[in-house]
């Protein structure tokens, strides 16, 4: 066999996890040691009042924005909104209000080659402190 079959994963199958940013996450799929190249995919819920502050990447990531408004810098972006981050690249400070899910894939960046990171970022016990947090990576 030449080629890799599909694999399927439905959210419902899953429990919402606590992330970094003190939102929750569904990753349906993320690296692991024996398959260090696949994506991190899956869902980012924010309550009303959440956020993240600016930060920085070496991957590669695609948001779609299911529901609620998030404002991204100067201005809000609502449903239906697809936002495009090459890498390497900084993320704004975001704020939502409204709260909101986003439909994310992180994917190893063509020209740095940086990898998605998931472990001890979106499966966590507990939201880190904001000053322990690394917004370098």
């Amino acid at each position: 066999m030449t080629h890799n079959a599909p694999e399927f994963r439905h959210p419902d199958e899953m429990e919402w996890e606590m992330g970094r940013f003190r939102n929750v996450t569904k990753f349906l799929f993320h690296p692991t040691p024996e398959r260090p190249t696949v994506p991190n995919v899956g869902f980012l819920r924010y309550e009303p009042g959440a956020g993240f502050p600016l930060h920085k990447h070496d991957f590669a990531q695609v948001w779609y924005i299911i529901e609620g408004e998030f404002q991204m810098g100067q201005r809000k972006y609502g449903p239906g909104t697809l936002v495009y981050m090459e890498d390497p690249h900084f993320e704004d400070e975001m704020r939502t209000e409204t709260g909101g899910t986003v439909l994310f894939v992180q994917y190893p960046g063509p020209t740095t080659g940086g990898r998605p990171i998931y472990e001890g970022r979106m499966n966590l016990e507990q939201a880190p402190r904001p000053e322990d947090l690394d917004l370098e990576h």
